[in-house]
């Protein structure tokens, strides 16, 4: 703040000068933790997930020859949800006793078909070791069912992550803040203290919904648009790095 002002047309001393205040440190809290989604985000996947669905949709005569462009929008809501949607793309019956049978068995289908053609995305492994050695807390927060979650991070990103969960029963899925309540939990910081980072509109709005700052991904299942509202929008892992860290 700079000195008291002398009143221009007297000799004394301004009386109506602002008193000084002590600066206070308004910042935001240094960035603890990052918590990923994983289609799309760490993990290429989309190959695998339309060869399940595909698979599952011809097993009970319906059609199943998705392209995995086309089968990208199936999928962020969780594996009811994009098998929903693909029976219903196909021209299927989509009741409940319907797509009750076919998630049934698109589910172990995919969980033992789900590290065929899938791989990190350029850049990932190398940023988890960046935030690791910045001290940052990673972990991941996906609506896919949880043990393939496991598995993957298992067979992608061996001790990698502090912290990994996907959809399991009694536990609302994304976008509701309930996952990542568990995790931050786990990850002992606040919502201040973490950021999120995923590659679709149900990623940004889980983010809102747990009120942390979100980092869009292009390089995903979604595009640019899709990820509107997120705090930033980043395209490569140098980037990424950059707005986890800063």
């Amino acid at each position: 703040m700079s000195n008291t002002t002398t009143n221009a047309t007297t000799t004394t001393k301004a009386t109506n000068a602002a008193p000084r205040t002590k600066a206070t440190n308004t910042a935001a809290p240094r960035t603890k933790a990052a918590i990923f989604d994983m289609d799309g985000t760490i993990l290429d996947t989309i190959e695998d997930l339309a060869a399940a669905v595909n698979h599952a949709l011809n097993h009970f005569g319906y059609r199943g020859d998705f392209s995995p462009e086309e089968s990208k929008q199936f999928f962020c809501n969780g594996a009811k949800a994009a098998i929903a949607s693909a029976l219903e793309k196909a021209g299927a019956p989509t009741d409940d006793d319907t797509l009750g049978k076919v998630l049934d068995f698109y589910k172990p289908y995919y969980a033992e078909h789900s590290d065929i053609k899938t791989g990190p995305y350029p850049g990932i492994p190398e940023l988890l070791q960046t935030l690791s050695a910045a001290n940052i807390k990673t972990a991941v927060v996906s609506n896919k069912p949880d043990p393939a979650v496991q598995k993957l991070c298992e067979v992608y990103f061996p001790d990698m992550f502090t912290f990994a969960l996907g959809e399991i029963p009694g536990v609302r899925r994304k976008p509701m803040p309930d996952m990542i309540n568990i995790c931050l939990e786990k990850l002992g910081v606040s919502p201040a203290e973490a950021v999120y980072i995923g590659d679709s509109e149900v990623d940004v709005q889980t983010a809102r919904n747990s009120g942390l700052s979100c980092i869009g991904v292009d390089w995903g299942f979604r595009t640019r648009r899709d990820l509107a509202g997120a705090d930033v929008i980043v395209s490569d892992c140098d980037e990424l790095a950059r707005a986890i860290i800063g």
